[in-house]
């Protein structure tokens, strides 16, 4: 009786020490900062072809404003980077799946996607204006009555900008962007409904010609960055801080945009 009782007990033993190797094993992931940090390296998902914000050069090498503010931040760590070239489509999915560990592409914030990520401070602008001639005086709506007005026919530019103008405005609707912007040089259309991007593809004297009047739209971007990360995206945030505070992030947007950075994106912090 006895051998029989120590063969049940050895199998009862052995039994429970497979239930335990077959339950799930717990997660035991540092945060991602640490990660980054024992890694030497970070990897960032930049925009594949979108100037200004990343694009490759002649020379095959990626450039633009979401790059240089990529590099900004492995310097604030001091680990490598590794850019991660994507589309638009491609870059949640990719965080999501901690492919990489931030994402600096051009991203806009949004309720659906606040539900998946979680977003710095506004870093770089992305905005629907009215643009025209310096000397212009087109403070608000009501300065547009009586001038011409070139758009891209159907675009959200123009669906805002009929929601404002005065009824006596002349909206000039084009078939394609690069007819609006030449019925705009031109002096055919006294100003240009058109993002930001656009005029960052101007000339430097088109761009010294060339006014922001009105902001039908503002839609900054923002770094996303995977939750429950606090101490990844409070060193994202630190640093943010400290390149406007001394002027370097204002610096890149001249570079990039040609503009100075607006207040929507200089003066905002962590909602």
């Amino acid at each position: 009786m006895k051998r029989y009782t120590g063969v049940f007990a050895c199998i009862l033993v052995y039994s429970i020490a497979l239930a335990g190797t077959l339950l799930p094993a717990r997660e035991s992931r540092a945060d991602a900062l640490e990660d980054v940090q024992n890694r030497r390296a970070i990897r960032i998902a930049v925009p594949k072809d979108t100037p200004p914000f990343g694009s490759a050069n002649q020379y095959k090498a990626l450039e633009g404003f979401d790059v240089s503010i990529a590099r900004m931040i492995s310097l604030e760590l001091g680990v490598k980077l590794d850019m991660v070239p994507l589309d638009s489509g491609e870059r949640i999915p990719a965080l999501l799946n901690r492919h990489v560990d931030l994402v600096i592409s051009s991203l806009g914030k949004n309720a659906e996607r606040q539900k998946q990520i979680d977003f710095s401070q506004a870093y770089a602008p992305f905005y629907l204006g009215v643009f025209g001639a310096p000397n212009l005086d087109v403070k608000n709506a009501a300065g547009l009555a009586g001038k011409s007005i070139a758009v891209l026919k159907g675009s959200i530019e123009d669906g805002e900008l009929s929601k404002i103008a005065p009824a006596s405005t002349n909206i000039k609707r084009f078939a394609t962007e690069p007819e609006a912007v030449k019925s705009y040089l031109q002096g055919e259309s006294t100003l240009l409904a058109a993002g930001n991007v656009l005029i960052s593809a101007f000339s430097k004297e088109q761009v010294e010609a060339t006014q922001l009047k009105i902001v039908l739209k503002d839609s900054p971007c923002f770094i996303g960055v995977n939750k429950n990360e606090p101490a990844l995206l409070a060193k994202v945030n630190t640093m943010l801080s400290r390149i406007k505070q001394n002027g370097m992030l204002n610096v890149n947007s001249q570079r990039w945009f040609k503009v100075p950075l607006p207040e929507s994106v200089l003066h905002s912090a962590v909602e």
